[in-house]
């Protein structure tokens, strides 16, 4: 799992995003369990790339949503 740049995640959809945000969240839940239960992680660095990886998909969200209120302000 390798982290998503900004610039490939500004260039997908809402639905797009959203979908990846699902994907991500579903592979964290999994690595979690994992280690709930005792047992190390086949990929230690992976559970810290997904939530960077939710983090900025988020981010790209939020910045969407942002958009059209900060272009009003003078």
């Amino acid at each position: 799992m390798t982290l998503q740049r900004m610039k490939d995640l500004r260039s997908l959809t809402d639905e797009e995003l959203l979908r990846r945000i699902a994907d991500d969240e579903n592979l964290l839940l999994r690595e979690r369990g994992v280690a709930a239960m005792g047992g190390a992680p086949p990929s230690p660095g992976r559970m810290r790339a997904l939530r960077t990886n939710v983090a900025r998909a988020l981010t790209v969200l939020s910045e969407r949503a942002n958009a059209p209120r900060e272009a009003r302000r003078p």
